[in-house]
């Protein structure tokens, strides 16, 4: 039975518009996740002394402390955005595709 409704479900053209949507809003995220990592080490890597500027004069914090948090707060809500979309549309289209697998 188990075999008949996954066959069901690999059949139905709203599973297939679910792994699409999924897959490419997950890459999408993937690749913001990736331009903030990789864009603060090349900062790292390449312009240490801007980001060794203060923020102020005569301040003693400089430039890449919040640049480090703000990739900090970035991945916490980008993790949000995902997870409350994943929570909403695809957890949704997900019960859908099942009910429909179940009925027949």
């Amino acid at each position: 039975m188990n075999d008949d409704i996954v066959a069901r479900i690999e059949a139905n053209p709203k599973y297939h518009e679910l792994v699409r949507k999924r897959s490419s809003y997950s890459i999408v995220m993937s690749i913001l996740m990736v331009i903030a990592y990789y864009g603060y080490i090349l900062l790292i890597a390449f312009n240490k002394e801007w980001l060794g500027t203060p923020v102020a004069p005569g301040m003693v914090m400089t430039i890449g402390i919040p640049l480090g948090i703000g990739v900090i707060v970035f991945t916490i809500a980008i993790t949000n955005v995902y997870v409350r979309k994943a929570n909403t549309d695809f957890d949704d289209m997900s019960a859908e595709v099942i009910k429909e697998a179940s009925k027949k």
